[in-house]
């Protein structure tokens, strides 16, 4: 029995030892999550993106693009022509201020072999001004701004409103005042790019991959008219009349023993009465639906336009000096980007190109908008003018 007792010691050593050693090395925990190396990347990734400005925050102003591909972006220059199919209708009787206007690009865009903007690309815009037509003028016409490009692949590209709207559009329609649609679905029309735009080169590549372009032909009309067909009427109902009897004559009956005849009177005759007549119910004219409504192919409105302002201390206009003084800027047509002339007294001082933009409401007074030149000097920037929803901007 002593020597078995060291020996039973031996043994439970030999258990306990293990065990021990396991306990030195601690077991994964199941309640602690375990990251793989990806996972930890992302992290990470998830961490310095957190520390860094959003990119979406970028993307918002419209100009700057998150250089994530390293590769320049592509820009879109100022005066651009895009050409959009509406792919909602704009109804006559709701249309307003503030309302949104659904399109696509129907054309693509590009340049010196490079995808601008592909076809199928959605254009968010919003109606500023509308003028509805009326009994004496057929025309309607539509002054809208444009908010956010969105591309195939869902990159998305904001557009600034300010200093001047980034993307409009003026849109002259041939429409009555019956028609119920104002702009029907597929309606194309341009949009004009009013100031650069700085697209990320990597994701257009991508987009104009996925891009589909709009289905050929016209899009079926949105109206709710339907024609009314013409309706024969009823012809007039007769009854005939009764026809009249010629009577008899009188009967005599000869006396005796010299009496006198007996006359018996005849019947007189009788007049027929004439046929009755019921009229019928006339015919009613077809009533067709109004024309489609067309987007005007010429603008209306002045095509020589002539403005004034005032000059109160002396500024420059592409190098010329102005002193102070009134003056008139004209300019020719209903481009974007035009030569305008600077008058004084009716004579030319200056010419040189512009721009005009369209601003987000109408200007209240006459502004002369000045930027300082690195000598010292300062230069006419801008010219709005009372009343009026555009700017002439200098470059």
């Amino acid at each position: 029995m002593r020597l078995l007792a060291p020996a039973v010691l031996l043994v439970i050593g030999g258990l306990v030892s293990p065990a021990s050693e396991s306990e030195a090395r601690p077991l994964p925990n199941s309640c602690t999550p375990q990251q793989s190396p990806d996972l930890q990347g992302a992290s990470a990734l998830n961490r310095d993106s957190a520390a860094s400005p959003s990119n979406g925050a970028k993307q918002a102003t419209g100009q700057t693009i998150a250089a994530t591909s390293g590769t320049p972006p592509i820009t879109v220059p100022a005066g651009t022509k895009v050409t959009l199919a509406l792919t909602s209708p704009i109804w006559a009787k709701t249309a307003k201020s503030g309302d949104a206007v659904y399109t696509a690009t129907a054309f693509p865009v590009a340049s010196n072999g490079t995808m601008l903007i592909p076809p199928g690309t959605y254009v968010l815009g919003q109606i500023d001004a509308v003028t509805k037509p009326g009994w004496k003028s057929p025309r309607a016409q539509l002054q809208i701004h444009f908010r956010k490009l969105i591309f195939a692949n869902g990159y998305t590209f904001e557009l600034v409103d300010a200093p001047a709207q980034a993307a409009t559009a003026t849109v002259h329609v041939d429409v009555t005042s019956r028609n119920d649609v104002l702009l029907d679905n597929g309606a194309q029309f341009d949009m004009v790019v009013q100031i650069p735009l700085a697209l990320d080169t990597t994701r257009i590549a991508e987009a104009a991959r996925r891009s589909r372009p709009l289905p050929v032909g016209p899009a079926p009309s949105a109206s709710l008219c339907r024609p009314i067909p013409a309706t024969p009427g009823t012809s007039d109902t007769v009854i005939p009349g009764t026809p009249g009897s010629p009577g008899t004559p009188d009967t005599v009956i000869p006396g005796v023993n010299g009496m006198p005849p007996t006359v018996i009177p005849g019947i007189p005759p009788t007049q027929g009465t004439p046929p009755t007549i019921i009229p019928g119910t006339p015919g009613t004219p077809a009533i067709p639906c109004p024309a489609r409504p067309a987007v005007a192919s010429g603008l209306t409105g002045p095509q020589i336009h002539r403005k004034s302002f005032q000059v109160t201390s002396e500024l420059q206009v592409s190098g010329k000096k102005l002193a102070p003084g009134s003056f008139e800027v004209t300019w020719i047509g209903k481009a974007t980007t035009v030569q305008v002339d600077l008058l004084q007294n009716g004579k030319s001082v200056a010419r040189t190109p512009a721009r005009i933009v369209v601003l987000p409401e109408k200007s209240a007074t006459d502004k002369v908008v000045t930027r300082a030149n690195p000598d010292g000097s300062n230069s006419i920037a801008s010219l709005e003018f009372a009343g009026e929803g555009f700017a002439v901007v200098f470059d």
